[in-house]
């Protein structure tokens, strides 16, 4: 079938939402059904790339920076994407639209499908769901989210990335949902033999934004400096300029390594090189670097938020902590960095754990319902 898949960022653009819709799209091309991606255009990158069996069309929508978009950003994305896709529609014909994030890209999926009867599924991420990012949605939600609730009522199907989102949306948008996860290629992903780092090196992953709390990395860790550690923060955001000056005031600056904004397959280089994951986010979705840290045999040390419920199991593979309240991830780092046959067998248990989040199983979801809405549209 043909699918034309709606997304505001795409990589090397944006983070985990767009990740996944890769993840998805190469999937599905993998399994013969014809792609086509409309996005944002980012200065430097191509309007048309085709890689992975599918097209990437960028268009210009006002977007200037790659680990953010602005609502003028988004509200231009929005415009150009309905343009362009209706030319999209008249010329390639697709089966059925898939749309990453109700907001932005779901004003555009609704327009293009009243206007060519093209149905569509909405996949939220949770940034585009009421409360689900209040720090840095909440104040735009205020103004926008009178006219979103057409845009999940009138998706032909909804699936949310955790039971989290699915609970949180459905307090704002009563309708029927199902969870899908986001997976990982466990293949492409294989750890191999699992090896303690000498010494260990703690990773971050994430924008440098309150949500991700990337400032608590740094304190958490400040309080473990008579123990053996190396921490990368990979990133970038507004708050990269407070999270450094944190660094140098602690006198941190040799722990500490601060590559910036990087390509996916660089985040995965430097996650087989690490050995625990420390997020001390505020809210998520499912995220991915949780999945790709399960999958190549990291500690997890997070947020008790979103997600990450779905993908720690205390005391088994990492620790869930309250955000606001650090000390137990505190303790728990320590008990991993001070003893490396526990931080080994957490990273194992990670890695068993990961087969939950298999990319082919996922996939496969994907496909059966997308299969079923085009069976059923042949039948009405």
């Amino acid at each position: 079938m043909r699918i034309l898949v709606l997304i505001h960022e795409y990589p090397p653009v944006g983070g985990g939402g767009g990740r996944v819709a890769q993840d998805l799209c190469r999937g599905l091309a993998a399994l013969g059904h014809e792609i086509r991606v409309l996005t944002a255009h980012l200065d430097g990158l191509p309007a048309v790339e085709t890689g992975d069996g599918f097209e990437v069309i960028r268009v210009r929508s006002g977007r200037k920076e790659p680990f953010r978009a602005s609502l003028t950003a988004m509200a231009g994305y929005v415009f150009a994407s309905i343009w362009s896709g209706m030319r999209l529609i008249r010329e390639w014909k697709p089966d059925v639209i898939h749309v990453h994030f109700a907001v932005p890209a779901g004003p555009a999926a609704l327009v293009l499908s009243r206007l060519s009867g093209v149905p569509y599924v909405l996949t939220a991420h949770l940034g585009d769901v009421p409360g689900g990012t209040p720090e840095k949605t909440g104040r735009w939600f205020k103004w926008v989210y009178p006219f979103t609730p057409p845009i999940w009522k009138s998706a032909a199907a909804v699936v949310a990335v955790s039971d989290f989102t699915r609970r949180l949306a459905e307090k704002s948008y009563p309708v029927a949902m199902q969870v899908i996860p986001n997976g990982v290629d466990l293949s492409a992903l294989d750890p191999g033999k699992i090896t303690p780092g000498n010494p260990p090196l703690v990773v971050f992953a994430g924008r440098f934004v309150p949500q991700k709390n990337p400032l608590q990395v740094v304190r958490t860790l400040s309080e473990l400096r008579d123990l053996p550690w190396r921490c990368a923060m990979l990133g970038d955001g507004p708050l990269r300029a407070e999270v450094e000056g944190e660094i140098d005031r602690l006198g941190l600056r040799e722990r500490f390594i601060l590559p910036g904004w990087i390509e996916p397959d660089d985040v995965i280089d430097w996650f087989r090189r690490s050995d625990i994951l420390f997020m001390p986010s505020r809210s998520e979705g499912l995220p991915v670097v949780g999945v790709q840290a399960l999958a190549l045999g990291l500690a997890v040390v997070a947020g008790q938020v979103g997600g990450f419920v779905d993908l720690v199991e205390p005391g088994v593979n990492g620790c869930l902590f309250d955000p606001d309240k650090p000390e137990p991830a505190a303790d728990a780092l320590r008990a991993l960095l001070a003893d490396p046959r526990e931080l080994l067998a957490q990273r194992e248990a990670s890695r068993r754990l990961a087969g939950r989040f298999d990319l082919k199983q996922i996939v496969a979801q994907y496909e059966q319902l997308l299969l079923r809405l085009e069976e059923g549209r042949q039948h009405a």
